[in-house]
């Protein structure tokens, strides 16, 4: 980190990075990685605009970060003005927001000029089919003269296709993970009294979006044959609990809810299932991956190129008759689920190494840096 210091910016980078929630997801899980590979020259901000920042858990104690809250405003117009107020007063060196959720900071920017990055990492329920087209219109203006980074090749895609975004100012950023470490929770101390059968691991928010129903629908044609462990809350829990009881598979699942262990807990299962309707580079694949797992997945998003080819025959078409065939094909078979497992766990570390995630990152934000320094003017530096 030093060297950028002797190319003309200030040792300590300030950092402001908008969410429009900061409860655990994969954009959260990417900054906790990223806080603890960039160490102390860059001095991070968090703002929640809902206030909520149950990720912190994610980061360590030490880490060099504050949390605060979104200014509070009532209608669009006070609350682009009071985001731009905050903006002048922080003084950050680069402002980071992070979905269509922090869109608004964006536009309070154009009033400041703070450097900006937009992270995009996927939609939400309602663009699943389709761009809405205020939001493209919104995403062209906004970000013409910003640097939007995303994680998937299909995002990039659609952001260089679609919103127009030039290709100097797109860049494409795997996310990455860690090895994995040994468990510190073992499954059987949990006390779930699981039966002695293949393990499926699902882990998400129970949203609309990752269609949990499908999930279950799937998993009815194992019946007998295989566990479900389902790590995650939401919404949708009800919904899942009903379409549980109507398949009569209660006693095959194992609902745990959102756990700080639950990449020890994939790391002693079997095959990880994906029923989601959008995503992009879901961080589940890559500790699913990291764990040596076989994936048995809808075909969204980069998941196809994520795992290795021997784990493609077991990414389907988004239908839970699909899905089904190939969660009870890898459950009835253990030496193929070692074998892809093996490969995926290659494949990762060949590439997606959260070292070289943050290498890129580092880069990307000290070039960010550097260039506003340069352009400013001589009596202000």
């Amino acid at each position: 980190m030093r060297k950028h210091a002797q190319r003309g910016i200030p040792r300590r980078i300030k950092i402001l990075h908008v969410f429009p929630n900061f409860r655990v997801g994969g954009s959260q899980m990417r900054l906790a990685m990223l806080v603890g590979a960039l160490g102390t020259d860059i001095e991070h901000t968090v703002v929640s605009i809902d206030g909520d920042h149950a990720a912190r858990t994610l980061l360590p104690a030490n880490a060099n970060i504050t949390y605060v809250k979104a200014p509070t405003a009532g209608n669009f117009v006070s609350r682009i003005w009071s985001y731009s107020r905050y903006l002048r007063n922080a003084a950050p060196d680069i402002l980071i927001t992070y979905n269509w959720g922090a869109m608004e900071w964006a536009l309070a920017n154009a009033f400041n000029r703070v450097p900006h990055i937009h992270m995009e990492d996927g939609f939400g329920p309602e663009e699943i089919h389709r761009q809405i087209p205020r939001r493209v219109w919104a995403r062209r203006i906004l970000l013409r003269h910003s640097t939007l980074v995303v994680p998937s090749a299909t995002l990039g895609d659609i952001a260089s296709r679609i919103w127009k975004i030039k290709a100097e100012r797109l860049k494409h950023i795997p996310n990455g993970i860690a090895p994995s470490a040994p468990c510190k929770t073992a499954i059987a101390e949990l006390g779930l009294n699981l039966p002695d059968l293949p393990r499926i691991v699902w882990v998400g928010a129970l949203r609309p979006e990752k269609n949990p129903l499908r999930l279950l629908r799937a998993f009815s044609q194992l019946r007998g044959e295989a566990v479900l462990l389902i790590l995650g809350s939401g919404p949708k829990l009800p919904d899942v609990i009903a379409e549980a009881e109507r398949l009569s598979l209660l006693p095959s699942i194992r609902l745990l809810g959102h756990r700080i262990d639950a990449r020890d807990i994939v790391m002693q299962c079997d095959i990880l299932a994906l029923s989601s309707d959008t995503e992009q580079m879901p961080f589940a694949i890559l500790e699913a991956m990291a764990a040596g797992l076989a994936v048995a997945s809808v075909d969204v998003g980069d998941v196809r190129q994520m795992v290795a080819a021997e784990n493609r025959p077991f990414i389907v078409p988004p239908c839970e008759n699909a899905l089904g065939a190939a969660l009870r094909e890898l459950s009835a078979d253990p030496a193929l689920r070692a074998r892809i497992g093996r490969a995926n766990r290659l494949r990762l570390r060949e590439r997606y190494d959260a070292r070289t995630m943050a290498s890129r990152y580092a880069d990307l934000f000290h070039t960010v840096a550097m260039a506003a320094e340069c352009e400013r003017p001589a009596h202000v530096q």
